[in-house]
Parts: C-alpha cells; structure tokens; sequence
C-alpha cells in the first residue's frame, strides 16, 4: 500500500527536480554566454597581445641572440665548445639544450630571493638577464645540435607536429591588429629615429667636450674630497688612540 502510494509522488518530485535542473543549467548557460560576449573582446586583445609578444620575441629575439653568440666563435675555446656540441649524438645533443637551463638557476634563484626580499627592480633584473641569458645559449645549442636532434624519432615527429600549428598560430597573430598596429608604430618610431639622428648626434658632439670636463672635475674633486676625508680621519685617529705604554727597558 505504501509502495503504491510513494512511488507516484517520488516520480513527481524527480521530475520537479530534473526540471529545475534544466531551467537552472539553461540560465547558467545563458548568462555565461552573456557574459562571454561582453569579455570576449577583451579577452581577445589580451590573447593577441601576448602572442604579438611572444612572436615578437621570436624573430627579434631568438634569431639575434642566437647570432650574437655566433660571432664568439672567433676565439678558439668558443668555436671548439661549438664544434663538440655539433658532433654529439642524439641523445646527448638533447641532453645538452639542459644546459642553459642547469647554468643559469643560481641565477634565477638570486632573482627570487630578491624579489623575496622586496627589492623588486634588482629582482627583475636578475630575472631579465637570466631569461636573456638562457634564450640566447638554448638558440645557439639548438641550431647546432638540431641535425642530431632530427635522428630521434619522437624528437622529430613532435617538432614536425609543433612547427606547423606554431607558424598557423603566428600567421594568425600577424593577421590581428595588434600586430599590424604594432608594425606602424615600429615604422613610425624608425621614421622619426632616422628624422631626430642627425640632430642627436649633432647635439652629442657638442655636449661631449663639456661632459669629457665634467667628468674630470668631478674625478679632481672626487680625489681632493677623499684626501681631506682620509687626512681628518687620520686625525681623528691619533687623537683618539690612547698613548703608547713605555717598555719596560726604559721602565728599567
């Protein structure tokens, strides 16, 4: 009798519930579609500036970096690290991209542990430096250790994989307007680098007599002024010390 009498009422309140589970889902739905239209815009430029960065660094920083570093190999330690590292194997050419990472942590330890401290500048940039420093090294080591890195066969296919969906991203990037805003105001700043030169190297020739004299007065008075401090210190010493104890010969 109890069976047949909570079995139609449970079943109802299922439904019940089910359907404030469907409205609810609906209206959540719906507002965070609402919601999305309005930060999509925002979201969007945020997304294309970071990539406009990271391509940005990209071509302006992993190729000239890595360049930089391929004129040290003029002195002879550098370009026998450079040919070692060409002629490893494939494994140990993956084992030497760790490198830069391995050399730089105290580096990077440092910067925490000044950022840590408070000293948010100094701590920026050690981090700087360090990222720099790295990104340059991993450049140069993959360029030459990339023909052994292309015989692992999983090496390979990721970066087969990586390459292309990297060029698609970036292809997309350069088609948003950022990037396209980004290239004007390179051209505009070029334009007027090339437009204020003349007049800055002009006004550079000028200043520099006066700085050069600048320069040697304040190492003159720099000098005279730690003289005087030296001099007074010295003074201030003697006066200070107490006298000397007679020895016990003249005590005699």
């Amino acid at each position: 009798m109890w069976g047949q009498l909570f079995t139609p009422w449970m079943k109802q309140q299922a439904d019940r519930l089910m359907r404030a589970v469907t409205s609810a889902a609906i209206l959540l739905s719906r507002a965070l579609a609402a919601a999305w239209r309005v930060i999509r815009p925002g979201v969007i430029l945020v997304l294309n500036a970071l990539l406009a960065a990271v391509l940005i660094f990209e071509e302006w920083g992993w190729r000239p970096l890595s360049n930089l570093l391929a004129h040290l190999a003029r002195f002879r330690i550098w370009a026998l690290a450079e040919l070692w590292m060409a002629g490893l194997p494939p494994y140990g050419a993956l084992v030497a991209l760790a490198i830069p990472t391995a050399i730089l942590v105290p580096a990077k330890l440092f910067g925490v542990y000044l950022l840590a401290l408070g000293h948010v500048i100094s701590a920026i940039v050690v981090l700087g430096l360090a990222k720099v420093a790295s990104t340059a090294l991993l450049a140069r080591i993959f360029i030459l250790t990339k023909p052994a890195l292309m015989e692992i066969a999983w090496f390979k296919r990721a970066y087969d994989l990586f390459v292309p969906w990297q060029e698609a991203l970036f292809a997309w990037v350069r088609a948003s307007w950022v990037w396209r805003y980004g290239r004007v105001v390179k051209w505009r700043a070029g334009r007027a680098w090339q437009s204020m030169r003349p007049s800055l190297v002009a006004l550079w020739e000028r200043l520099r007599p006066r700085l050069a004299a600048l320069a040697q007065r304040i190492r003159i008075t720099g000098r005279a002024v730690w003289r005087r401090v030296s001099l007074r210190s010295r003074q201030l010493l003697a006066q200070i010390r107490p006298p000397r104890t007679t020895s016990r010969l003249t005590r005699r």
